[in-house]
This record gives C-alpha cells, sequence and structure tokens, in this order.
C-alpha cells in the first residue's frame, strides 16, 4: 500500500504540472510575426506592361512575346524543346554535390527543430541505477575497540523534470528554428534553380562556341582561297607584293582565334561536366548547337504582387526576417520568471537482491523557480541586440525584394534589346555576305582592288560573329527571366506528382 501511494502521489503532480503547463502554454511574449505586405510596384520597368496582355518584345527571329499573369512551368527549360538538355538537368539534379550540400543542410536544421521540440513539450525523463559498497572506521560511528564496519547501498530511480515554459522562451526558440527550417528549404529551391539556370546558360554558351569556331573556320577557308588568289595575281604582276603580305596577315589573325575558341570551348564543356556531377574526362556529355535550341515563342511574366510569393531568395530573407522576430521574443521571455518542476519515484536497499523488495521505495518532488533580479544589463542589453537584429532583417529583405525586381527590369529590358539586335544584327550580316560576294566576283575579273576585299573580308567576318552571338544572347535572356521570376518551383507537384517537403 505505501509503494501505490507513492506512485499515486506521484502521478497526481505529475498530471498537475502538465495541467497547468496546459494552462500557461497560451502565454507568449514577444511581437508575433507578420507577413511583409506585398511590393506596391505596379510594374517591373518605368514604362508599365498592361497585366491582361500579350505584349510583344520584337518580331525577329520568332517573334516572341511575354504573356502577363502567364503560370510559371517548374520544367521551364523544356520549352527549348532540345531532349539532350532535359536529360543533362535531370542528371545534374540526380547528382549535383551543390544540391546535395542543401539538402543535408535542410535535413540538419529539420532534426535540430525535432530535437528542440521534445525538450519544449515533453518532460525529461531519465533511468538511473548506482550501488555502492563503504567501510565506515570505529570512530566515525562511534563505537570504540570496533574496527568499523562495512555495508552497501544500491539506488534505481526514474527522474523526471520539465521546464514550465510560462512565457513562451521554448516556443519562440522553435518558431526560430522552424523558420531556419524553411529558410532551408528556400536555399534548396535557390540552389536548384541556380543550377538549371546554369546549366542553360552553359549549354547555349556552349553552342554559342561551337557555331563561332565553325564559322571561324569556314571564314579560314575562305581567307585561304583568297590568298592563293593573290599569291596568283602577284605572279601575274597584277598585284603588289604588299596585297599579299597584307592578305597572309589577314589570314593568321584569322587563325590566332581559333585556339582561344576552343579552349573556351573545352572549359565550357568542364563546366557542364561539373554541373552534372561527373568529372570532365567521364561526363560523355552530348553537342549542343544554336540549331537544336528553340526560343520560347511565349514568356510567362509574374505579376509585380506575386514576385515576392515566388522568388526563392525573397522567401529565403523573409524566413530570416521571421526568425529575427522570435528571438525579440526570447529575449524578452528570460527577463520573466523560469520554474522547473522535478521528482523522481525508486528503491533503495542495503543488497541488490533486496532493491525491489517492499519497504525499498523511495521518492522526492521539487519546484524550482529563478526570477533574474541583476545581471548588470546582460538581459535587457540581449533584447535591444535582438531588436537590432530584427531592423537588420528588415533592411536586408527590403534590398533582397528591391534587387529582386531590378534584376527582373534589367531582363526584360535585355530581351527587348536582343530582338532589336538580332534583327539589325541579321541584316547586317546580310548586307555584309552580298557585299563580299560582289567585291570577290569583282576582285577575281580584275575590276576593283584588294583593298575593298579586305575591307568586305572583315565586315563579313565581324557580321557572321555577332550574328552568333545575338542569337545566343536571345537564348541565354530567356533563360535569365524565368530564373528571375522564381522558375515555377511552386508548379512542381502539380506536374510532376512528387510531394514537395
Amino acid at each position: 500500500m505505501k509503494k501505490t501511494g507513492s506512485h499515486t502521489r506521484y502521478s497526481q503532480l505529475l498530471a498537475l504540472a502538465a495541467m497547468f503547463g496546459a494552462v500557461v502554454s497560451g502565454c507568449t511574449v514577444g511581437p508575433d510575426f507578420r507577413t511583409p505586405a506585398e511590393p506596391v510596384a505596379g510594374s517591373y520597368t518605368v514604362t508599365p506592361l498592361p497585366r491582361d496582355a500579350t505584349v510583344s518584345v520584337g518580331d525577329g527571329a520568332g517573334g516572341q512575346h511575354l504573356v502577363t499573369g502567364q503560370e510559371l512551368s517548374a520544367q521551364w527549360w523544356r520549352l527549348f524543346h532540345n531532349s539532350d538538355l532535359d536529360r543533362l538537368i535531370r542528371q545534374a539534379v540526380a547528382d549535383s554535390p551543390t544540391l546535395a550540400v542543401a539538402g543535408a543542410t535542410l535535413r540538419q536544421a529539420q532534426e535540430n527543430l525535432r530535437a528542440q521540440s521534445g525538450l519544449v513539450y515533453f518532460p525529461a525523463v531519465d533511468a538511473s541505477l548506482s550501488g555502492s559498497r563503504q567501510k565506515v572506521s570505529s570512530a566515525a560511528s562511534g563505537q570504540s575497540g570496533s574496527s568499523g564496519f562495512t555495508y552497501g547501498l544500491y539506488n534505481a530511480s526514474l527522474v523526471v523534470s520539465y521546464n514550465l515554459d510560462l512565457f513562451g522562451s521554448g516556443r519562440r526558440e522553435l518558431e526560430a528554428l522552424r523558420s531556419q527550417v524553411d529558410f532551408q528549404r528556400f536555399q534548396l529551391e535557390a540552389a536548384h534553380l541556380t543550377l538549371t539556370s546554369n546549366i542553360v546558360t552553359t549549354v547555349v554558351k556552349e553552342a554559342s562556341l561551337r557555331a563561332q569556331l565553325e564559322a571561324t573556320r569556314e571564314i579560314l577557308t575562305v581567307q585561304e582561297k583568297l590568298l592563293g588568289l593573290v599569291e596568283r595575281q602577284f605572279q601575274l604582276g597584277g598585284a603588289a607584293r604588299s596585297e599579299v603580305l597584307t592578305q597572309q596577315t589577314q589570314l593568321a589573325q584569322v587563325r590566332v582565334t581559333l585556339p582561344q575558341l576552343e579552349k573556351e570551348l573545352a572549359q565550357t564543356r568542364n563546366q557542364l561536366a561539373v554541373y552534372a556531377g561527373k568529372f570532365p574526362s567521364e561526363a560523355s556529355l552530348p553537342e549542343f548547337r544554336l540549331e537544336g535550341l528553340s526560343l520560347p515563342q511565349e514568356l510567362p511574366l509574374t505579376l509585380p504582387s506575386l514576385l515576392a510569393r515566388q522568388r526563392p531568395d525573397i522567401r529565403a530573407a523573409e524566413e530570416l526576417l521571421h526568425a529575427a522576430n522570435a528571438q525579440i521574443g526570447v529575449a524578452t521571455a528570460n527577463l520573466f520568471p523560469q520554474i522547473t518542476l522535478s521528482g523522481d519515484i525508486g528503491a533503495q536497499a542495503a543488497t541488490l537482491g533486496k532493491l525491489f523488495s517492499s519497504g525499498t521505495p523511495i521518492w522526492s518532488l521539487g519546484a524550482g523557480l529563478l526570477q533574474p533580479v541583476f545581471r548588470g544589463g546582460e538581459l535587457t542589453a540581449k533584447r535591444r541586440a535582438a531588436i537590432a537584429a530584427h531592423d537588420q532583417a528588415v533592411a536586408q529583405y527590403r534590398e533582397v525584394v528591391l534587387q529582386s525586381f531590378r534584376n527582373v527590369a534589367d531582363v526584360l529590358q535585355a530581351l527587348d534589346s536582343d530582338a532589336a539586335g538580332l534583327r539589325a544584327q541579321a541584316e547586317t550580316e546580310r548586307a555584309a555576305r552580298e557585299t563580299l560576294e560582289l567585291t570577290q566576283r569583282q576582285f577575281e575579273i580584275g575590276s576593283t582592288n584588294y583593298l575593298l576585299l579586305l575591307s568586305a573580308q572583315r565586315q563579313h567576318q565581324q557580321a557572321r560573329i555577332g550574328l552568333i552571338l545575338a542569337r545566343a544572347a536571345r537564348l541565354a535572356d530567356s533563360a535569365a527571366l524565368f530564373q528571375a521570376l522564381g522558375g515555377g518551383w511552386w508548379n512542381r507537384e502539380s506536374e510532376t506528382g512528387a510531394v514537395q517537403k
């Protein structure tokens, strides 16, 4: 009966503590977090774009259009209609060490949240078993003439302790940790978006370099033929030695560009291999060409009011702001009393065999209150520091939003300039090609001089390379717009059926 009574008293105390904790759990000091208001900007650029209209950004090379308010695809790179690019990105997402790092960091934050949740919502329960054997001298025992005596003491107990979260310090800590989990989740999304965008732009760069190499080799072939023609005319007395030397110089200048282009192409391929999580020597990457990449005809344009909810970097900055807000509550709660309940129940006996026999139960109950009285201004200073950290997070959040809107505005302007530039470059290349062909025919029959031919050669060479660069810029800036608008990560579940954690 005595043992049963002690268990009953202990259970009643724990139940009372749990009820008390439930009653006071609603008291949480510190400011509650509020999601920042949506940006008030009505458009991304100085000239507002209609919300519900199709806006032309140039009718050259495909008639690319912006569609305001259209949803972004989470697999936006498929709009370039290149199966090799799609396979490369899927391989990179599976094997990229960058994404592996971000994923492991997210799991770490989740486990830290679970660990702290256990401390806040549940009591700590520990079991212990100890034993000792001790000899007491006769002088200590007060029995003169004896050699003292020896005794043993064995103890088995269950110890329970619980910190009552009266003013919400623990819950604010959990709030901050949840924000850290969400921050790492958006960091993972940002890493995914950066990886896929980098792959697309690097593929465009490879295609551009490959096209430049092919164009340069073709120009080199033409230059070699022209050198042979000038040399024959020189031998026949129809050209000066200086013209031969000039053509040789022109040919050498074209040749010297090949090693640089080949180096850049090799380095670009190596970068793609690393993005895919492979060694450059083992990557087995496909070759990409400009004609194999389709220009997206319609580019979705997110409304400015939605950008802050869709860019991973803005959402990550918001979670840092949330965590800083929660830390103000933690610092505030530390100014108030802290109550700890503790108790233990067990058995104590002189021998191990009698440890759980009748008459051996022991128990204890305790409660402690800690009220900070004087800390030399430490706690109030820490609260002011938490407020300052919150102000810093507010400013950083605003900076990220401003930079994000600038990013979108820059890309929109680039797309407009790309379309106009591509039209002009295409016209320039066509005119330069026709001029070169006409000048070559005239030079062959001796109706024009070499200087005009040399000028036509240079203009055509520059125009052809410029056209390649203009096409590549338009492809790269199309990918940059998808990145600037957030990449459509929020649509991944509906497109793939995968549950986003």
